[in-house]
């Protein structure tokens, strides 16, 4: 009885409680914290979308059990979505669900579609859902570059001659999350080839398809051709409307995967409430300009923190997509680990940002900065951050630490 049970002993410590402990106790203390570590939109939902809803609901037939596939008109639309997007045609009673999310989504097909001992093929780093939705369900995971280049293949044709059994899927997710890395279509193309020939099941993480900053726009993996027959792929309105907390996802593709998900789906969920659904509707069938005043406002943000970090001395990669920068650690506090360093610059500089080690053990060396807050807040974040790198001899261009100084004035005396 005191045992702990089976499936939550697969799951290691929550790498991120002890940062939002130490987050939570410095609030307590009257702090003010800037909080960057969460990937939670704070940009209100278009009002459009807000005003379906508030319509939808004071209608007291909407207020019943919906069903768990998703009503009618909002798989219609998803897959009028994707034909307008992508190019890509869909059955929307065959080929399309709605979920709660697109992390609910991918937690139950992993339970749908595993047997206890199966082995997955996940990116790592990699959003945590894409490995322990699996690993909840008993399989066994095995890791893979998350860059989506040569090397990503040669270790999965890698992972198909060393894995007993052979892995039953592969988890893609561009832009990502957390590295903000994208793939073009030349790069599915590769993946749909290999998972075809050797009978792998392919589950995309397309969350932030409408968050970029580039000339490269993120195709769908459905677009290319054959990628059906293996292929599912999820999306949701979370960030493209700034709709979080609506929970409202969807999944899309291979017709087996897409009912083997509303199996179990019909067991566990009546689905999402009604006027949410309708509301979903509005969004993706409604006036678009507000998914490109989204776009930008994350452009803008990027652009201030990545400008701010720059002049406090710590140069972090430009993110071509996703809410997130990819952040590594300054080298003089890698040795530290992710959870100390985010647990420091809490501490010394009250920003918060999430530690790398907690999206894999090839995260460690990184944190993760969300564009989770107004450009005024960022500015104010970078300054703490620089204050707190030059206190530790850590320096932006064109600028003197302590000990430069000194001898510069010394120089001078001479």
């Amino acid at each position: 009885m005191t045992e702990e049970f089976h499936r939550i002993r697969r799951l290691p410590p929550y790498v991120f409680a002890e940062v939002n402990k130490a987050k939570a106790a410095a609030r307590a203390r009257g702090e003010d914290i800037i909080d960057l570590g969460m990937g939670n939109p704070d940009s209100p939902t278009p009002s459009h979308i807000v005003k379906k809803l508030v319509e939808t609901v004071a209608d007291p037939r909407s207020h019943g059990y919906s069903v768990s596939r998703g009503i009618p008109g909002l798989r219609k639309a998803l897959a009028g979505y994707y034909d307008r997007r992508f190019n890509v045609k869909l059955d929307p009673d065959t080929e399309v669900i709605a979920t709660l999310g697109s992390k609910e989504g991918l937690a139950n097909l992993a339970s749908a579609i595993t047997s206890p001992g199966d082995t997955i093929l996940v990116p790592n780093p990699s959003y945590p859902i894409h490995q322990f939705g699996f690993i909840i369900a008993g399989a066994s995971v095995r890791s893979i570059p998350a860059y989506p280049d040569d090397e990503m293949l040669r270790a999965l044709e890698r992972a198909v001659r060393h894995s007993v059994p052979k892995p039953t899927a592969l988890i893609v997710n561009f832009p990502s999350n957390p590295t903000a890395y994208l793939a073009d279509l030349d790069f599915y193309k590769e993946i749909v080839r290999f998972c075809r020939r050797e009978e792998i099941f392919i589950l995309s993480d397309l969350a932030y398809a409408e968050i970029y900053f580039g000339d490269l726009v993120p195709p769908s993996i459905l677009a290319v051709e054959g990628a059906k027959d293996i292929a599912v792929e999820f999306t949701s309105l979370s960030k493209t409307y700034s709709m979080a907390g609506w929970r409202m996802g969807f999944a899309a593709g291979n017709p087996r995967l897409i009912e083997a998900l509303a199996r179990i789906k019909s067991y566990l969920d009546y689905g999402a409430f009604t006027p949410i659904q309708v509301a979903a509707v509005a969004a993706l069938s409604g006036p678009q300009d507000c998914v490109a005043e989204i776009r930008q406002l994350y452009k803008d943000r990027r652009d201030v923190l990545l400008r701010g970090l720059h002049a406090a001395g710590w140069d972090v990669p430009k993110p071509e997509g996703s809410m997130f920068a990819w952040a590594p650690i300054p080298e003089k506090f890698r040795d530290m680990g992710s959870v100390a360093f985010s647990k420091l610059l809490l501490q010394e500089a009250g920003v918060a940002v999430a530690p790398g080690l907690g999206f894999g053990e090839h995260g460690e060396g990184f944190v993760r900065i969300g564009l989770v807050e107004n450009t005024q807040r960022l500015r104010q974040a970078t300054r703490a951050i620089k204050g707190f790198l030059n206190a530790n001899g850590i320096n932006g261009p064109n600028q003197q630490g302590p000990q430069q100084k000194q001898s510069a004035l010394e120089d001078t005396a001479s």
